[in-house]
């Protein structure tokens, strides 16, 4: 799962390009309209878990947790269609980060932004990237202590990943969604913690799991799976609101050793 999922033109941040600049951030959560799931820290699980259902995705190094958006591709179903608001109470950090975001050059990081992001202006809305003198501002500065958080917590989401990986917890995982005149959609592509395999790992790995609370966390991911159930019923209600016409039954993705969700 790429990290730069919903920027377009993403940029470093310098006083030469950006020094008359302001962001307005505000409600409008547009940029996140074709994306159907992003990446979740593990020390969110607490506050998504309620919400989202939680999975793991991405090519075997990059292994992360992410939030389901949308049960087709690219459809965010938490995204209002009249007013681009965000219709759940929590709201993942890699969105709330946006329009900002780190890039790597050699051993250092640079704060980014996304000019496509359309917040960005020069009329004076918003907050200053940079004050009178050049600096940047207070603003800046508070951006750059969330990312440093956001990569601080990125790092120990993959050290929680390479664990999973290690106790080979981690199975194929496939939701089959059964729409109210019977179509089914198949959601595929990720990957869900055994129940079986958790149950059957010796008790000092569960301690170790229970000791850093690593437990918990995996409880919580299997706990929100049936989230699934709350996405199917956005989809319906979207359907009867017109916002577009009723999908095709699909087959599911061939995996026959895939666990499977069905949604009714």
């Amino acid at each position: 799962m790429t990290q730069l999922l919903i920027y377009k033109s993403a940029v470093p941040i310098s006083r030469a390009r950006h020094g008359d600049c302001h962001v307005e951030v505000g409600a409008d959560y547009a940029f996140t309209g074709d994306v159907n799931s992003v990446p979740l820290m593990a020390v969110e699980f607490p506050q998504a878990a309620s919400e989202y259902a939680i999975v793991f995705a991405g090519p075997d190094g990059e292994l992360m947790p992410a939030v389901i958006l949308g049960i087709r591709g690219n459809e965010n179903l938490f995204l209002s269609d009249k007013n681009h608001d965000w219709q759940a109470k929590y709201i993942p950090a890699f969105i709330r980060r946006y329009p900002f975001v780190f890039s790597r050059n050699d051993d250092r990081f640079v704060l980014c932004i996304d000019e496509a992001y359309p917040g960005l202006n020069r009329e004076g809305r918003g907050a200053a990237l940079f004050d009178a003198e050049g600096k940047p501002s207070p603003y800046v500065d508070n951006v750059l202590k969330f990312l440093q958080e956001f990569q601080a917590q990125f790092l120990r989401t993959q050290a929680f990943c390479r664990k999973l990986k290690e106790l080979d917890l981690l199975e194929p995982m496939q939701a089959q969604v059964v729409m109210g005149s019977g179509s089914r959609i198949a959601l595929g592509g990720f990957m869900a913690v055994s129940r079986t395999k958790l149950k059957a790992l010796p008790g000092e790995k569960l301690a170790e799991l229970a000791a850093t609370d690593e437990l918990e966390l995996l409880y919580l991911h299997l706990q929100s799976m049936r989230n699934f159930e709350g996405l199917k019923d956005r989809l319906e209600h979207a359907l009867e609101a017109g916002k577009d016409a009723e999908p095709q039954e699909e087959a599911a993705p061939a995996a026959e050793d895939a666990d499977a969700t069905t949604v009714h």
